[in-house]
């Protein structure tokens, strides 16, 4: 008889608890909640929060309020929830370049480098390499660009006509950016070159915000949810609109992040140190993401959920959302597994041929192994108001994107408190 009171007991109190805790996640996360924090990320005071205008630092300023009242701690060492870096436009002076002697025509020579000036030759430690003849192309570029080691890039002369597209990554770059000189010419082994350069910068400001729950018994692993809270400002009216108010992309998945942190602060269990971040510059090149993720070692980021773009409906209708690069990673199953007994699905991205999984702020991370993806709904084939003045908050249904902010908080629990682990992307086989 004991046995059985005892029993029955255990089952009574975790009754309890599961009625607590979502009595606690209904408390924190709800359509009253979304609309709020919605309506004021994409209002028209915020003039479409693009970089470098007054808006995005009003929108900058709200989150690190939320972040404050959230009781996260700031994440740099500054004490500061910003985290500051610079974005660099350059003004070439002068480019000078030879090769075994022989002068090279200055357009033949792109210089992608955050020094003022530059004198290069053999004996400067530069790594070389060299894109032949029949090769392909743009395969080579994506690994040059994301490299840390200072490099020159002999290119066969035979991509003359693709050579001068290469000048679009050296138009603006970050501060921490790596040299990367292109050279086109004939002679992609040379025994000789010497390589003059002389620019100045306009030095360009920017923050993502971040904050820091610490974990409680895994500090030193760390969980990421991030979205991006830029868009693209005040451009051309449409229909007498001209503010760009990006309630969708990407106010919707900021809004996810400030009440993830939120409902993480209040239910105050977490194993893992869990990092919630508001990335910049999204939309003029993924700086604000490409930043944040040299300051991890990669190995101890155990998981990113990025999220962009959850305000509208997916193709499957509601209570859906889908991951990218979801065959990457186990990460999905995971967190369908914690979704059973609930009338939510996560879906494999069914838009592959656009690779959504590379053009996202996961995607820094991903490329370093991280199980980094991104959730979304948006149907990239079909969505009215993408990067449009009317991507206004009436267009969201915001009780759909409540049950996908839950559904983000039930699915990352087991990860949160140590329990599971995703698996590694293995990035040996990314593009």
């Amino acid at each position: 008889m004991c046995y059985t009171k005892n029993v029955f007991l255990i089952i009574a109190l975790f009754f309890v608890y599961e009625s607590n805790a979502q009595g606690l996640l209904d408390k924190v996360i709800n359509e009253k909640e979304v609309t709020t924090i919605e309506n004021i990320l994409a209002a028209d005071d915020m003039q479409g929060r693009r970089v470098f205008t007054p808006g995005v630092e009003k929108a900058a300023n709200f989150i690190i309020n939320e972040f404050k009242q959230a009781g996260l701690k700031p994440f740099d060492n500054n004490g500061s929830y910003r985290q500051n870096f610079m974005l660099l436009k350059p003004d070439q002076v002068s480019v000078n370049a030879s090769i075994n002697g022989m002068q090279i025509p200055q357009n033949n020579c792109i210089v992608r480098s955050p020094e003022k000036k530059l004198t290069i030759n053999e004996h400067s430690g530069y790594h070389l390499t060299s894109i032949a003849a029949g090769t392909d192309f743009f395969s080579h570029i994506a690994p040059l660009l994301q490299s840390h080691e200072n490099q020159i890039v002999f290119v066969d002369t035979s991509f003359a006509k693709n050579f001068q597209r290469l000048s679009y990554f050296s138009r603006q770059f970050l501060q921490n950016s790596a040299s990367l000189i292109f050279v086109l010419t004939s002679q992609t082994n040379p025994q000789s070159f010497e390589i003059k350069a002389q620019q100045s910068f306009k030095e360009m400001p920017l923050s993502n915000i971040v904050g820091i729950l610490p974990g409680k018994t895994l500090p030193n692993e760390y969980v990421i949810f991030s979205g991006h809270y830029d868009h693209l400002g005040i451009g051309k009216p449409v229909n007498g609109d001209s503010i760009y108010n990006g309630a969708n992309d990407d106010a919707a998945g900021t809004t996810a992040v400030i009440l993830l942190a939120k409902y993480y602060a209040t239910l105050h269990n977490n194993a893992r140190s869990l990092i919630f971040a508001a990335f910049t510059a999204e939309e003029i090149g993924e700086y604000g993401s490409a930043y944040f993720s040299e300051q991890f070692n990669p190995e101890k980021v155990k998981a990113m959920f990025n999220i962009e773009m959850i305000g509208t409906e997916s193709k499957w209708g509601t209570n859906s959302a889908y991951i990218t690069g979801y065959d990457k990673t186990n990460m999905g199953e995971i967190m369908q597994k914690n979704l059973k007994g609930t009338p939510f699905n996560f879906y494999p991205d069914p838009y592959t041929e656009q690779n959504l999984f590379y053009r996202s702020d996961n995607a820094t991370l991903a490329k370093k192994g991280v199980p980094a993806h991104t959730i979304s709904t948006s149907k990239m084939d079909n969505e009215p108001n993408y990067h449009k003045p009317s991507d206004e908050v009436s267009t969201l249904n915001l009780k759909n994107m409540t049950a996908i902010i839950k559904a983000i908080a039930l699915s990352a629990q087991s990860i949160v408190n140590g329990k599971d682990t995703p698996s590694r992307v293995d990035t040996t086989q990314l593009r």
